[in-house]
C-alpha cells in the first residue's frame, strides 16, 4: 500500500463522510487561490507562490480521494 493511500483510508475512517462532503475551503482561501491562479496566467509566479498553489493542489486531490474513499468505505460509491 502505498503511503498516500494509507493516509487517505485512515483520514476516512476518522472523519465522518457528512463532515468531509460538507467542508469547503473559507472565501479567503478561495481568494487566494484564484489570485495566485491568474497572476500564474498574468505575470508568472514566484517560488513561493508557486509551491503555494501546488500545496493547495496536493490538498484539494487528498479531499477529493479522501470523499471517495468514505464513500466507498460506506457501501455507497
Amino acid at each position: 500500500m502505498r503511503a498516500a493511500d494509507e493516509v487517505v483510508e485512515f483520514l476516512a475512517r476518522q472523519i465522518p463522510a457528512p463532515v468531509l462532503a460538507g467542508f469547503h475551503p473559507s472565501e479567503g482561501t478561495r481568494r487566494r487561490v484564484w489570485e495566485l491562479v491568474s497572476k500564474e496566467k498574468d505575470a508568472g509566479l514566484t517560488p513561493d507562490e508557486r509551491s503555494e498553489l501546488d500545496d493547495y493542489e496536493r490538498l484539494e486531490h487528498l479531499l477529493i480521494l479522501t470523499r471517495a474513499e468514505a464513500r466507498k468505505q460506506s457501501g455507497r460509491g
